[in-house]
């Protein structure tokens, strides 16, 4: 169906024409041979044929699993994958095989021969102990060279050494934190992926390695969190939607926020952190959101004004980057190292203006607000070692090599209660 491709095509060259890249890399997921890949599979076999085969590069990732109790290794998935993925005018220029062993010259000649690969495409893609090891992996194999060479890119020997010491503090830290994070979505754990990398970021930033006690929020309505966060060092309270598991999070940060444990609310987080110290130290017992109880006397967290009266709530959040202006003299001021910011968003609900003189009069900074002042964006206590929630998500700007303000700052938090204790 020619719009279709036509149309992946052209987002392609979007990305191409508004970024500057010199190189833009796209990855189709899946499986080769998934129904819903093939106009995308089609899409990229015209790329070739509209920019020439010196500027379009195909790599394949395939797996060579060992089985047996040899641990025989095997190349029939790689050359029957590499064989549809022919059979629709597309043949791999860089096959990368996954492996559990390293592979041999004799492996790789094998693979080189069937799938019509030359020896020095065939990379080698080891499993190790985390993935940010991959890049050196990859540049030991010469995986970079030869795709500078195919392109026709100016040559030079990269710099890793800051992926050697990322790879280096994660492998052997000269530190250990445990850090709590609280969500309510723990039977699929790849729903906080970019928060426990984010934590990952800060522990690198401070040399430490993180380990993530992954706690279910609605387990905290029946324990007690003293003794179930107990060996924690800092906690991270998660977003989400709905009200099962909201009284656990709640008892979650009041632990946190009585004992002195550093703590960092991201979207929902915020929102459970402000009906927490508005019941326990404003005095207002039924504070809720309007989310939870639309009855309640003391809605500390009210729908966003214009999304009152929206019955069809498809794309109506307050989604993606928007700016924010942190308070002079603020705890997260000092983190972020300016007063200006943007952060990604995805929420409906936001504190209740109402409740703001309140808050402050009984301690919380409302440190961080939307340029024209009118929405509630960070709040903290600075009373507390590190008491940080954001109505935005900081682990979606966070890097291995460039730890998110908040985390950097939070594992670094968590390193002082350690060393406390």
């Amino acid at each position: 169906i020619p719009h279709i491709t036509n149309e992946i095509k052209e987002r392609i060259h979007l990305v191409a024409r508004e970024s500057g890249a010199h190189v833009v890399i796209v990855e189709i997921g899946g499986t080769v041979g998934d129904i819903e890949g093939l106009p995308f599979l089609e899409a990229i076999r015209q790329l070739k044929k509209d920019l020439g085969p010196g500027n379009v590069m195909y790599v394949h990732v395939t797996l060579v699993p060992t089985i047996g109790p040899w641990a025989e290794m095997k190349t029939k998935p790689t050359q029957h994958s590499v064989m549809m993925l022919r059979e629709i005018g597309i043949q791999p220029d860089v096959l990368v095989c996954r492996t559990k062993a390293p592979l041999s010259e004799e492996m790789r000649d094998k693979i080189s021969l069937f799938c019509d690969v030359p020896k020095e495409g065939v990379v080698e893609a080891q499993d190790v102990e985390t993935i940010y090891e991959i890049p050196l992996v990859f540049e030991e194999e010469g995986f970079g060279e030869y795709v500078v060479q195919k392109l026709g890119l100016p040559g030079g020997r990269p710099d890793l050494s800051e992926w050697q010491h990322i790879s280096a503090v994660l492998k052997d830290p000269r530190r250990q934190v445990r850090i709590a994070l609280v969500g309510k979505y723990m039977q699929l754990r790849d729903a906080y992926i970019s928060i426990a990398e984010a934590l990952k970021h800060g522990g690198i930033a401070n040399e430490a390695g993180v380990e993530i006690e992954w706690i279910e929020s609605e387990d905290l309505e029946a324990q007690d969190p003293a003794k179930a966060l107990a060996e924690c060092h800092g906690m991270v309270v998660a977003g989400g939607f709905g009200t099962r598991g909201i009284e656990g999070k709640v008892r979650a940060i009041r632990w946190a926020r009585e004992s002195g444990v550093p703590f960092l609310g991201l979207c929902l987080g915020l929102q459970c952190a402000v009906i927490e110290f508005a019941r326990h130290c404003c005095g207002l017992d039924a504070a809720s959101s309007e989310e939870f109880d639309e009855g309640s006397p003391h809605p500390v967290i009210h729908l966003l004004p214009e999304q009152k009266g929206v019955a069809d709530k498809g794309g109506t959040m307050r989604l993606g980057k928007w700016p924010c202006r942190l308070k002079e003299g603020s705890l997260v001021a000092r983190l972020y190292g300016t007063l200006e910011i943007s952060e990604r968003h995805r929420h409906r609900y936001e504190v209740n203006n109402a409740y703001r003189e309140p808050l402050s009069r009984a301690g919380f900074s409302l440190s961080g607000t939307t340029p024209d002042g009118k929405l509630v964006e960070i709040i903290e206590l600075p009373d507390h070692p590190f008491f940080v929630a954001t109505q935005f998500h900081p682990e979606f700007k966070s890097r291995p090599n460039r730890a998110h303000p908040l985390f950097r700052g939070l594992i670094k938090a968590a390193l002082e209660h350690l060393e406390a204790d």
